[in-house]
C-alpha cells in the first residue's frame, strides 16, 4: 500500500506533458538539444527544473548558479505553495497567451513567466526575513529580464505578464488570483511616505500595456484597465477604465477579462 501511495504521489501529468515537449523539441531542432536536456530532460520534477532555470539566469559572479539553486531547492522545500503557484501560473500563460502553444515555452523562454516565479522566491526569503537575500533576487530580477517587483509584494497565483518588459510592482502592492497584464504596467505608490501606498488589484482583473496604477487605491474584481491609461481612483468590479486620468466607460465586456484577455473597447465604449 505504501508503495501504491508513493507510485500516485510520483505522478504528474503537467511535468510529463513538458517532458514530451521536450522531446519532440529535441527531435526537431537538434541544435538546442543541449540546452534543453539542461534545462528539462535532466530533471525529475517540475522544481527541479524551475530550480535549475531560476538559478540559470540569474547567478552571477557576484553569486554562483551552485548557490542560487540552492537557496530556490530550500525555498520549494520549505513551501510546496510556490509550486503550486509556478503551476498555475504556467497554466495561466498557456490558456491566455496566443503566442504559447506548448507548455514548455513559458519555462524555457518567456521572461515574464521566469520573473514571476524568481519572485516567488525572493517573497518567501522576505517573508521568512532573510532581506538580503531577497533585495538580491529583486536586483537580478530587474537586471535580467527588466521586471522590478519587491519581494514584499503580495501577489496571487496564476499570473500572466505578456512581454513583460519595463514591469515594476511596489513593496506594499497586492495582486489577486487570476490576473493578467502587458509590459510597461506600473502599480507605484505616490509621494514618500513609507506607509501603505501602492495599489490593490483584485481577482481576474486585465491591466493594457502601458497602464499606471498608482497610490493605494483598490482595482475591483474582473474589472479592465485600458493600454495607457492612468488610474488614480478606485474602480468598482467589472468595470473598464480607461484614458488620463482614466474614468469609467462601461462594463468589463465579460465575466472574466484577465482570462478572455480582450482589450477593444465597445462601440459604446469612448475615451
Amino acid at each position: 500500500m505504501a508503495e501504491l501511495r508513493t507510485n500516485v504521489s510520483a505522478m504528474d501529468p503537467v511535468w510529463d506533458q513538458i517532458t514530451d515537449e521536450a522531446r519532440l523539441a529535441v527531435q526537431d531542432e537538434p541544435l538546442v538539444g543541449g540546452f534543453v536536456h539542461a534545462c528539462i530532460l535532466h530533471h525529475k520534477s517540475i522544481d527541479k527544473a524551475l530550480s535549475y532555470r531560476i538559478a540559470a539566469k540569474l547567478a552571477s559572479n557576484e553569486m554562483s548558479m551552485v548557490v542560487v539553486r540552492e537557496i530556490v531547492d530550500e525555498a520549494y522545500a520549505a513551501s510546496p505553495d510556490l509550486i503550486d503557484a509556478a503551476r498555475a501560473d504556467l497554466v495561466a500563460v498557456f490558456e491566455r497567451d496566443p503566442a504559447c502553444h506548448r507548455l514548455l515555452q513559458p519555462i524555457l523562454y518567456f521572461k515574464g513567466y521566469q520573473a514571476v516565479q524568481a519572485y516567488r522566491v525572493g517573497h518567501f526569503l522576505w517573508e521568512q526575513g532573510h532581506r538580503d537575500l531577497a533585495y538580491f533576487f529583486q536586483m537580478r530580477v530587474s537586471e535580467i529580464f527588466g521586471v522590478d517587483i519587491h519581494p514584499a509584494a503580495r501577489i496571487g497565483k496564476g499570473i500572466m505578464i505578456d512581454h513583460a518588459h519595463s514591469v515594476v510592482i511596489g513593496e506594499t502592492a497586492v495582486v489577486g488570483d487570476n490576473v493578467s497584464m502587458l509590459h510597461s504596467v506600473t502599480l507605484g505608490g505616490t509621494g514618500k511616505e513609507e506607509q501603505d501606498r501602492h495599489p490593490k488589484i483584485g481577482d481576474g482583473v486585465l491591466i493594457g500595456a502601458g497602464a499606471k496604477v498608482l497610490g493605494n487605491i483598490t482595482i475591483g474584481h474582473c474589472s479592465r484597465i485600458a493600454a495607457g491609461s492612468v488610474v488614480l481612483e478606485a474602480v468598482p468590479p467589472c468595470k473598464t477604465v480607461a484614458g488620463i486620468p482614466a474614468r469609467i466607460v462601461g462594463e468589463a465586456g465579460c465575466d472574466q477579462p484577465a482570462i478572455s484577455m480582450n482589450h477593444m473597447l465597445g462601440k459604446n465604449e469612448e475615451l
